[in-house]
């Protein structure tokens, strides 16, 4: 029998200037978070966390969850409960002896409120495994990229963010916290960031989380614009950092949030004074397919904000729809994200959000985007919650300016890593992760992976999929290189590599095509 796991109400305290409001309705989700301990003690005997949260209920939702933990497969253990939620975040303690075979296992967490589903998966180290043995990066002279590590989504009081750790749980009202974007990237630089995005809510302009009809459209333009000209000031000032100023768009309710990364206009639905536009441009609400048409004619680049797998980017009805004018303007696809509201400021947050299996879909859809990896702050600790980073490359000894690094995430030349001290590359026949290429013949990848903590590689998933085909992507090898024929056709490929801490690596993609065989096509 499996011991009865512990449920435990997690009490939030009052928001900054917030106990009346509560917060934002913009984050009304469920979330459902699985903190699974790489390592266990001697005894082998682990507990898993499980935090099920939903922010804003209009009335108690009850919530079910499943935790299965397999090897190759096979189901080891398994765990099942439900949960009430009312409002507040509930804590559930799953007890394991740790008693099976030594190996490497996935714990898996699928949990369901109402029609939202979360699905969470993190290896876990049973007993002693032989590690991966893992190809050096090259000499930092002979390697032709510079590596650059930050965090591409944070909120300031520009909108939601930008409370004191002391007094902050959750999302503030807009505008009223005390610390902005200057704040936000004078920090990130002092705790060894290379750059920051303050992403704020594109809605909230007119100081309020639904629709202020009182709102000022000219002090609302005005905002946002003082903040794409801070961001420049800055950076002038500090060349070893880039501060970057962009727009998360959309709602959560029959929506999803993106990522404009290097916009330069204010986007919006909502009327102020006289029914005056509060943006500089109009977009309809919840409208990806006209949001991605506007970007690509514009330049603008995004990314996908912890995309849910189901009810998230529709396009005629169809979850992470895909559209060409999308496929050119998305370039990220956020795979891990910290706890939006952690207080944490020593790197060791444990709510952590997993959306590879959404990320997937989208590639699948046909969507050309790498993996970041980032922390969502809505206080005032950017980059601080936890070591993850999103990593970009830039050719050695190019200057770290705007225009190098949006050229370099527009090749989707970037990695995403939980452990800021990793770098994971991926190399197909030559070519760097982020290519598109045709190629004839055999296929080599070689998945590269330095440390500079010292860092082991205990697992390794080399994975495939097919862009278009909306299907499922699988698993092609478990070591740091193979050498193998595709079938003719499109194809993607990426490696995972889990460190012997538990902290995962993804690289970006490659696109390949593959001509067919001469074989198939004799000279006639």
């Amino acid at each position: 029998m499996m011991k009865a796991p512990t449920l435990l109400p997690l009490f939030l305290l009052c928001p900054w200037l917030a106990c009346a409001a509560g917060p934002s309705l913009d984050h009304r989700e469920f979330d459902a978070t699985l903190f699974a301990p790489f390592r266990a003690p001697p005894s082998g005997a682990r507990t898993f966390t499980i935090t099920l949260d939903y922010p804003q209920l209009a009335a108690p939702l009850n919530a079910t969850w499943r935790l299965a933990l397999t090897r190759a497969g096979i189901l080891a253990a398994e765990w099942t409960g439900q949960a009430g939620l009312h409002g507040d975040p509930v804590v559930v303690h799953v007890d394991w002896s740790g008693a099976a075979q030594p190996g490497l296992y996935t714990a898996r967490l699928v949990a369901q409120a109402g029609a939202s589903e979360e699905v969470q998966e993190w290896d876990v180290q049973v007993g002693p495994v032989q590690l991966a043995s893992a190809p050096a990066l090259a000499a930092p002279v002979a390697w032709p990229w510079d590596v650059y590590l930050g965090n591409l989504h944070s909120q300031t009081n520009h909108s939601d963010g930008g409370a004191p750790l002391d007094a902050c749980h959750s999302a503030q009202p807009p505008q009223s916290a005390p610390f902005g974007p200057r704040d936000a990237w004078t920090y990130a630089r002092a705790r060894g960031l290379d750059f920051l995005l303050a992403s704020e809510h594109n809605h909230m302009y007119d100081g309020s989380a639904g629709t202020n009809a009182d709102a000022d459209p000219a002090a609302a333009i005005a905002r946002f614009h003082s903040g794409l000209a801070a961001a420049q000031e800055f950076t002038a000032a500090h060349p070893d950092f880039l501060a970057l100023y962009g727009l998360e768009w959309g709602v959560i309710d029959n929506g999803g949030h993106l990522n404009l990364l290097d916009g330069d206009a204010l986007l919006g639905w909502e009327k102020g004074r006289g029914g005056a536009l509060v943006a500089d441009t109009f977009t309809v609400r919840s409208d990806y397919a006209g949001l991605y048409t506007l970007m690509r004619a514009r330049g603008w680049t995004g990314q996908f904000n912890h995309p849910a797998g189901t009810g998230q980017f529709a396009v005629d009805g169809v979850p992470l729809g895909y559209t060409a004018d999308g496929d050119a303007a998305m370039a990220l696809c956020e795979v891990v994200n910290t706890n939006a509201f952690s207080s944490n400021d020593t790197e060791t947050e444990t709510r952590r959000s997993n959306f590879e299996g959404a990320c997937n879909k989208a590639l699948e859809a046909g969507y050309h985007v790498a993996f970041s990896s980032n922390q969502d702050n809505h206080c005032a600790n950017w980059g601080a919650a936890y070591t993850n980073r999103t990593g970009v490359l830039l050719p050695r000894g190019q200057p770290l300016s705007r225009a190098a690094f949006f050229d370099a995430v527009r090749a989707r030349r970037v990695f995403a890593t939980m452990d800021k001290t990793g770098r994971l590359l991926l190399m197909a026949n030559g070519q760097v992760m982020g290519s598109t290429f045709t190629n004839h013949g055999p296929l080599t990848l070689t998945a590269l992976f330095a440390s500079s903590a010292g860092k082991q590689v205990a697992s390794v998933s080399l994975m495939e999929g097919v862009p278009g085909r909306n299907g499922t992507v699988s698993k092609l090898g478990e070591a740091l290189e193979a050498t193998f024929t595709p079938a003719p056709g499109a194809h993607f490929y990426y490696a995972r590599v889990t460190q012997d801490d538990g902290n995962v690596l993804w690289s970006a993609p490659v696109w390949v095509m593959q001509a067919p065989s001469l074989a198939a096509h004799p000279l006639q």
